[in-house]
């Protein structure tokens, strides 16, 4: 194994490292693991939330993996925010803040003890995305692992998810549904560990990192509890090794092939939103051109198959019984709509695994290709007066046909929380939030409180929402986010004014604010923007490094 220590060496070997090696002695390393390549185990355990919990003991089996095949293992932390916890306050704004975040301090200890390869454990939403961004800047050998899908809660017969519980609410600010049932439901929703259980942020992330291939094809499938998820972990530990010596790095993975892929699984899905940012982000980090119009060209030519939750019926755990995300795969491969040849970490082409996937006899979850639930994909990105740069759409389960709306406007999301719960929204309106992006949030709040209660009111058909902030994965209905440029560096959602018509046109891609464009400019001309709520820490910080949503929402330069 001496020469695989291509990086480790430098750390460890010769009479000058003798006191690296003593302070690791200390924590119990040995003669024996200095002479193996050191591999490390990042994962983002946390004791707050279901998602990232099991990481710790995922990190042991991918510890046995790495020393199974003849490497040291160098397990560390990084951090999780939860967004399902978060949502709806200040503490929102540190979600996609913390991408960045994990991102770096993988980098940063990395780099600082010399490690040889990566294995990336991830869970909650922007954990999935910030664990590939780190192996994509840092690539050194090294593959992804998700940490599983909860199991689906069970409540009057039905599964359900956390999805349901935030619809609740609405319900029960209208009446549909009482203090008893809101709490039966509260206490079911989340039986274990594991991420959100439809194809919500974590899913679809998960779902998109296999098509691309940095993720062992197969891993994603097999629920957080269940108990071939450790086998599933300990294999990518060995696997790990095996990149190290074939000397195959991510940015080998991470191709502009592979990326397309990743973006035609999310659309076959009909997965979130936040896709959009972390593909751009992580097709940044690995200098790979990919642009938010890239989205909507796949989205036109991929047939959306999957019948998933927040707006079909199934579970990230029914896909796992129909047979997993390479069903699809393989639905898209003999469609002729997945470039089949783009590599992955199990050495075999992604057109390789998904041919070689098995069916299960009878499931409903994926349809077959002559009768998809839609011929196109599950998201649109809308440009207009509105969003000149750019919105995302996600329309997977709803009338895609223009409508025209007036508008009632917010620069806070509580505010238009209060307006929703209050019942002071009525059906014709577009609730438009604003101050709500990437800087002038800062950290670009997903709005699942608001989306939420929208359809637990039943309004999900009848009013719009419209942000430069984003949605969660869960949320489904008539909602525009990701507007750029956003409020807070002058964009036209800025001037937008009670009363006015918007017009939302998904079939023609088209966000409009019905204003002559004189009117826009005066407006924007007028426009005095609040104040910056946060002047220091992280978030004013992020506030000042972050690009637009349509570029992905990153600080790297």
């Amino acid at each position: 194994m001496a020469e695989l220590r291509t990086h480790s060496r430098k750390l460890i070997d010769g009479p000058a490292r003798a006191g690296a090696r003593s302070m690791m002695r200390a924590v119990g390393y040995n003669d024996e693991d200095f002479r193996r390549p050191l591999i490390g185990v990042a994962h983002s355990w946390i004791e707050i939330m279901p998602c990232n919990f099991n990481h710790r003991q995922l990190a042991e089996w991918v510890k046995e993996g790495i020393r199974e095949a003849g490497g040291t293992p160098v397990e560390f932390n990084t951090i999780a925010v939860s967004d399902g916890i978060a949502m709806g306050t200040e503490g929102m704004k540190a979600s996609l803040i913390s991408r960045e975040v994990v991102a770096d301090s993988i980098e940063l200890v990395t780099r600082g003890h010399l490690l040889d390869a990566l294995v990336c454990i991830s869970g909650c939403d922007k954990t999935i995305p910030g664990t590939v961004m780190a192996l994509a800047r840092m690539d050194i050998p090294g593959l992804m692992v998700y940490g599983g899908s909860i199991m689906p809660g069970r409540f009057q017969g039905k599964d359900v998810t956390i999805g349901d519980v935030y619809e609740a609410i609405g319900k029960h600010a209208v009446g549909k549904m009482n203090d008893k049932e809101l709490d039966e439901l509260e206490k079911v929703a989340c039986p274990g560990a594991g991420a959100c259980g439809g194809q919500f942020t974590a899913n679809t992330m998960a779902t998109a990192f296999e098509a691309l291939g940095i993720s062992p094809a197969g891993s994603s499938r097999v629920p957080a509890t269940d108990q071939r998820r450790k086998e599933v972990m300990k294999q990518a530990g060995r696997r790990v090794l095996e990149l190290l010596k074939e000397g195959v790095t991510p940015r080998q993975i991470i191709t502009r092939p592979a990326l397309e892929n990743a973006i035609r699984a999310v659309m076959a899905t009909g997965g979130s939103t936040n896709s959009v940012l972390h593909l751009l982000a992580v097709a940044r980090e690995a200098s790979v051109p990919l642009t938010i119009d890239d989205f909507d060209r796949i989205s036109a030519r991929t047939p959306l198959l999957a019948d998933m939750k927040p707006w079909g019926k199934y579970t990230a755990v029914d896909m796992d019984k129909a047979g997993g995300i390479l069903l699809v795969l393989k639905r898209l491969l003999e469609a002729k709509a997945l470039d089949g040849d783009a590599m992955t970490v199990t050495g075999k082409t992604i057109g390789e695994e998904a041919a070689a996937t098995v069916e299960t006899k009878g499931q409903t979850v994926v349809k077959p290709l002559n009768d998809p639930i839609a011929p196109t994909g599950g998201m649109v990105i809308l440009k207009g007066s509105l969003a000149p740069e750019g919105a995302v759409m996600k329309v997977a389960g709803h009338r895609a046909v223009k409508e025209r709306y007036t508008a009632r406007v917010f620069d806070r999301e509580e505010d238009a929380m209060a307006a929703v719960i209050g019942k002071k929204i009525r059906e014709g309106d577009v609730v438009v939030i604003r101050y709500e992006g990437p800087k002038g949030g800062p950290g670009m709040r997903e709005m699942l409180s608001v989306t939420g209660a929208i359809v637990g009111e039943g309004l999900g058909d009848k009013v719009a929402l419209i942000t430069d902030g984003r949605f969660s994965g869960a949320t489904h209905g008539h909602m525009v986010g990701h507007v750029a440029p956003e409020a807070a560096v002058g964009g036209p959602i800025a001037a937008v004014r009670d009363g006015d018509s918007i017009v939302i046109d998904p079939e023609k891609r088209v966000l409009d604010l019905d204003i002559s464009a004189d009117e826009l400019r005066q407006r924007l001309a007028a426009v005095r923007h609040p104040e910056p709520m946060y002047r220091r820490g992280a978030l004013a910080k992020y506030a000042r490094l972050v690009s637009s949503a349509s570029q992905g929402a990153v600080t790297s330069l």
